[in-house]
C-alpha cells in the first residue's frame, strides 16, 4: 500500500512540473523600458502673447491686460495694467432687503487703484508634468495709483457718519440727529484725491491647452499695496458718548454745545489679500 502511494505521488510530480516551471516564471517582471520624453521649450512655441484679467480679492473685483514675452527656454517677462477695488479688510457691506440699497458701516472713503507691474514667470515641472498643464511661479512689482473719494456727505468736515441711532440733549430735551447722506456710486468725484504707492504680487499658476497659441491661465497668488502717505478708507472719528446716563447712543457734547468727538480708524498704508487670476488671450 505505501508503494502504491509512493508511485502515485512520483507520478503526479512527474505531471505538474511543467506547470509549476510556468508558473514561476510568470511572477518574473519583464524590465521596464525607459521611453525618451521630448519637453517642448517655450521659445520654440511663442515669442509673445497679450490676454486679458479678471480677478477677484478681498478688496472685490478687478480686470486689466497683460502682456508677456519669452526671454529664455521655459521663462518669460510680464507686463501688466489693471484697475482694482480698494478697501479695508474689515468692511461688511449689508444690504436694504427692501430698497437695495448697501450700506458699509464706518466706510468713510472708496477706492479705486491702478497698478502697473512689471514680473517674470518660470516654468517648473516641465520633464514630469505633460504638455497640457504648464505650472509657473512668478513674482511682480511695480507703481500703483489710488483714487479715493467721499462715501457719503461729510460737508461739516467731522470724519463721521451718524446713522439716525445717536442721540443729542439741547437744554431739558431730547433730539435725534439726522442720517448723514450716503453718496451713490458715482457722486464725491469732484472731492476725490490721488494716492501713489507701488503694488506686488507673488503667485503659482497654470497655462492650460495643448495649443500654444491660446493662453488660458488660472493664478493663485497674493497681492498687495503699499502707500507710503497713508490713506484713509475708515471713518477717523466717532463721538463720545454719554456714561453718565442709562441710555447708551446720547452723544457727548462742550459748554458751547458742540459735539465731542474722538479718535476711531487710522490711516492705512499697507493693503495685503489673496488672489485669484484668470486669464484669456493669444500668443505668436
Amino acid at each position: 500500500m505505501i508503494r502504491l502511494a509512493t508511485a502515485l505521488t512520483a507520478s503526479l510530480l512527474i505531471m505538474f512540473l511543467p506547470a509549476l516551471e510556468k508558473a514561476g516564471a510568470q511572477v518574473l517582471e519583464p524590465e521596464v523600458i525607459q521611453t525618451p520624453r521630448n519637453v517642448s521649450v517655450l521659445q520654440d512655441e511663442y515669442g509673445t502673447g497679450f490676454g486679458f484679467n479678471i480677478l477677484m480679492n478681498n478688496f472685490g473685483f478687478g480686470a486689466g491686460t497683460e502682456f508677456r514675452a519669452v526671454v529664455a527656454r521655459q521663462t518669460e517677462l510680464t507686463a501688466s495694467l489693471r484697475i482694482t477695488a480698494l478697501r479695508d479688510a474689515s468692511e461688511q457691506t449689508f444690504t436694504d432687503f427692501f430698497f437695495g440699497q448697501q450700506i458699509v458701516p464706518n466706510k468713510f472713503q472708496r477706492a479705486f487703484a491702478f497698478p502697473l507691474m512689471l514680473g517674470i514667470r518660470q516654468r517648473i515641472f516641465a520633464d514630469t508634468i505633460q504638455e497640457d498643464y504648464r505650472f509657473f511661479l512668478s513674482a511682480s512689482i511695480g507703481p500703483a495709483a489710488a483714487f479715493t473719494y467721499p462715501y457719503f456727505n461729510d460737508s461739516d468736515n467731522l470724519g463721521y457718519r451718524f446713522t439716525g441711532n445717536e442721540l443729542i440733549i439741547v437744554g431739558d430735551e431730547l433730539f435725534r440727529l439726522q442720517p448723514t447722506q450716503v453718496n451713490d456710486m458715482f457722486t464725491g468725484f469732484g472731492s476725490g484725491e490721488w494716492h501713489l504707492g507701488g503694488a506686488g504680487e507673488f503667485k503659482i499658476g497654470l497655462d492650460i491647452g495643448s495649443n500654444f497659441a491660446r493662453l488660458s491661465s488660472i493664478e493663485f497668488g497674493y497681492f498687495f499695496y503699499y502707500f507710503p502717505d497713508a490713506v484713509q478708507l475708515m471713518m477717523p472719528n466717532q463721538p463720545v458718548f454719554r456714561t453718565d446716563l442709562q441710555r447708551n447712543n446720547v452723544v457727548q457734547t462742550d459748554i458751547e454745545g458742540n459735539i465731542e468727538f474722538e479718535s476711531f480708524f487710522e490711516p492705512q498704508s499697507f493693503f495685503g489679500s489673496p488672489q485669484i487670476t484668470f486669464t484669456f488671450g493669444w500668443f505668436w
